[in-house]
């Protein structure tokens, strides 16, 4: 069990979860002279990365891949497997003077005057003077029409770990993000795969002008606008390419075709009428926020997305997030974006807190 302790009479907040969000969102607690108190379900803080796929590199080369205070090790052009991501964030965990406590999961949060209490699913009531949500995501799992009489397998990217198991295996992969072609192109090894989507996959080249991409998207400034911008400016979820995947649907090794409209026995229905066996579809259809948990204190709406303004609550003053897609930015709940996130919360949320603390003893 990972558990660090620390002893201060600074404002106590509580940060739910563990990884790189919550990981940031503790530094930067620390740096606005707050005590975080970090809860993670898992046994490590390292958050979801241990149960991605096998075989999953991060799209940004180490040196934008970094939390503050610990650089990425080694090669800092490299593309780091998830296996490396997993390995650093229990280093950096380590540097933070925080009170990281793993298998501790919350099951509630509750408002007490000006402040918090926090409940696990152990029965633990732990106060404080705020909260930050960084509990990342759960699998956006869509609803398809006859999925319940489908006789093949559906899974979601989540659950996806490698391409053993589909091996002469007929296989639709649903969605159009770096996801799902970077499983859809490893599939194509051993399986027969179409990309079903609603909309073209829209390549972003890997490298250009002697340069990774991220570093155009440091430099120009393109990670920080504002996602009422980017809509204006790009034509939808972009993938990065380093030639691979653009060749494969040129080709039609990786074949893609217009979203099916029903599932039927063994069969997909696809949009033009046709229908195909099909053995497994995948869902690489994304993610959601994680925070079933704020149900009872009415801080997220009725899909269960929170209801915050650049990640500071519309709802409860002192409740905070972090962590969450398109939260200020492109590059929001990325390695090397979500510490700007988690700084930009945590003035206002140390602003609140110092007063809470003060009213309620803490």
């Amino acid at each position: 069990m990972f558990w660090v302790m620390v002893n201060t009479s600074e404002p106590v907040i509580v940060v739910i979860g563990g990884g790189q969000s919550g990981l940031a969102a503790a530094h930067a607690a620390r740096e606005a002279g707050l005590a975080p108190v970090v809860l993670e379900a898992s046994d490590r803080p390292v958050g979801a990365w241990p149960s991605y796929y096998d075989s999953l590199t991060l799209f940004s080369p180490a040196r934008f891949s970094a939390l503050p205070g610990l650089k990425f090790p080694g090669d800092p052009e490299r593309y780091p497997h998830r296996d490396e991501v997993v390995a650093y964030l229990e280093a950096y965990a380590a540097t933070v003077d925080a009170d990281i406590r793993t298998r501790t999961r919350a099951a509630s949060v509750e408002q007490s005057g000006r402040g918090f209490v926090v409940r696990t699913d152990a029965g633990e009531e732990i106060p404080a003077a705020g909260v930050v949500v960084a509990t990342g995501s759960r699998p956006l799992v869509p609803e398809l029409p006859g999925a319940d009489g489908f006789t093949g397998e559906v899974l979601h990217a989540a659950d996806y770990r490698n391409r053993a198991p589909y091996a002469g295996k007929r296989v639709v992969v649903v969605g159009a993000g770096n996801s799902a072609v970077q499983i859809g192109y490893e599939l194509t090894e051993t399986a027969s795969v179409t990309l079903a989507s609603r909309a073209p996959v829209h390549f972003l080249p890997q490298r250009s002008r002697g340069q990774d991409v991220h570093h155009w998207a440091v430099t120009s400034g393109f990670d920080l606008l504002p996602p009422a911008w980017l809509v204006h400016l790009a034509p939808g979820r972009l993938v990065n390419d380093d030639g691979r995947y653009s060749k494969a649907v040129a080709s039609g090794l990786l074949e893609r075709r217009e979203m099916f409209t029903a599932l039927d026995g063994d069969q997909v229905v696809w949009a033009d009428g046709s229908r195909e066996r099909v053995d497994v579809v995948l869902l690489a259809t994304g993610y959601v926020p994680n925070a079933a948990f704020l149900a009872g204190l009415g801080a997220v709406d009725a899909a269960g997305m929170p209801v915050h303004s650049g990640g500071l609550s519309a709802t409860h003053p002192g409740l905070a997030f972090v962590g969450l897609e398109f939260q200020r930015s492109f590059a929001s709940n990325t390695l090397r974006g979500v510490s700007a996130d988690a700084v930009h919360v945590m003035a206002p949320l140390a602003a609140y807190a110092c007063g809470a603390a003060t009213a309620v003893g803490l």
